[in-house]
């Protein structure tokens, strides 16, 4: 019998006497993090490419369908993955993640190739929306909480590390989607995606073992933590961040065709500048929250991603401006995805972290649902399909709201300017 080492327990909460887990930060964690890795850059990365599907949608397929439409498929993959999610967090602590993350490569992937024999949006939400979503959310918690569990020294590293790999996925998808709905078919981009995921997720899973046994408990799901100040601002932080995130995703490729005159495949291209540049941010980010604190990061992070927005690409249109826009959101706004795991564990100890992210993912799904939908909506009835100003300033206002409940998070963890947290 033992303990978990100091680094490890949540801070002001006493952390139960329990078997000793296998050590942390050795050898066997970093395999863990390459099977997370790759979870992550086929599940992540094909809800970070659906810019490219929304473009081929609204230009070739359905031009009279309404933009606001078209988005909720995008917006239901990723909500729903947060909405299943919120269950995958308790199976995780219950069940052995490999056969979870497993199960997820086969739904996620027969749910693309079930898609591409779809010829309405509304078969597309069913399918490319919220089955995706079902299969995904397998993936995307397993993916998200075991990294910081094999960590303690270099838990921001290593998680970074593994979410970075969302932004790999979102990078070369991003252009192999592109080709391949040129040279192929929309229909053939989405079957061959559907059988790489679940051809190469289905492997990689029996990587992805948990760190702890699951325990017996008599409560399924732990709700205490909704009492808890510091769980309600950081799911405040969470939501309108991840409101902010997607915006960009979806419609940059977009804006880069109607706006700046450019070519279908300059929409690709402003995807993979975003995710390769979100790679870079999500490691050197990583390092960062490992020596500065991650929740101090985090809130650097998602400032300064605000700031791309609305000192950017708002006031100017200019095709330089706009890719240096694109660049600085991608790098800075990956934090946003990679450290929200770190900060939980950090607050509230990595033996509850399965359970806390999947009530997190409320917080992510509701983000969805505030996301482009509304943003869609904005560019249709204000922007007349052609300006995009409305739906900028109203991604930068959803970054500020969650700088400012990150601020108060902080400002109630520690008052100390300099305080690592």
């Amino acid at each position: 019998m033992g303990q978990l080492p100091a680094s490890e327990k949540p801070h002001g909460i006493e952390a139960p006497v329990l078997a000793s887990p296998p050590a942390a930060d050795t050898k066997h964690g970093w395999l863990v993090v390459v099977g997370c890795f790759f979870a992550l850059m086929l599940s992540i990365g094909t809800t970070t490419t659906y810019g490219v599907y929304l473009q081929e949608y609204k230009l070739v397929e359905f031009p009279d369908a309404s933009s606001s439409l078209l988005s909720w498929i995008g917006t239901l993959q990723f909500s729903m993955m947060c909405f299943f999610g919120i269950g995958v967090g308790v199976l995780c602590e219950h069940f052995d993640t490999r056969l979870i993350s497993g199960l997820g490569a086969l739904v996620s992937g027969l749910a693309l190739v079930a898609a591409s024999f779809c010829n309405s949006p509304w078969k597309l939400l069913l399918t490319q929306g919220l089955l995706y979503g079902l299969g995904g959310s397998l993936l995307y918690i397993t993916g998200l909480t075991l990294p910081p569990q094999w960590f303690s020294k270099y838990r921001a590293l290593a998680t970074g590390i593994a979410i970075a790999g969302s932004g790999i996925g979102g990078l070369w998808l991003s252009t192999a989607t592109r080709t391949m709905t040129n040279n192929l078919s929309r229909q053939w981009a989405l079957r061959i995606t559907g059988l790489v995921i679940i051809g190469v997720c289905g492997v990689t899973s029996l990587l992805m073992k948990m760190r702890f046994k699951p325990e017996k408990r008599q409560k399924i799901i732990d709700l205490s933590v909704l009492r808890d100040k510091r769980f309600i601002l950081l799911f405040l932080g969470a939501m309108f961040g991840s409101a902010g995130y997607f915006i960009p995703y979806y419609f940059m490729p977009s804006y880069a065709v109607v706006v700046l005159g450019k070519d279908s495949d300059w929409g690709a291209n402003v995807s993979s500048i975003m995710n390769g540049a979100s790679i870079a941010g999500r490691v050197i980010m990583g390092i960062l929250g490992d020596k500065l604190g991650s929740l101090n990061t985090l809130w650097v992070a998602t400032f300064f991603s605000s700031i791309s927005i609305l000192a950017l690409w708002l006031p100017f249109s200019s095709a330089g401006t706009f890719f240096a826009a694109a660049s600085i959101f991608g790098f800075c706004s990956g934090a946003i995805v990679s450290l929200i795991p770190v900060v939980t564990a950090n607050i509230f100890g990595v033996r509850r972290l399965p359970s806390v992210i999947g009530l997190l993912m409320i917080a992510y799904m509701t983000g969805g649902l505030i996301s482009s939908p509304p943003a869609g909506a904005m560019l249709d009835k204000y922007g007349h399909g052609r300006d995009f100003d409305s739906l900028i300033i109203y991604t930068g206002v959803l970054l500020g709201i969650s700088t400012a409940s990150q601020t108060l998070l902080r400002l109630v963890i520690s008052r100390k300017l300099w305080h690592k947290i």
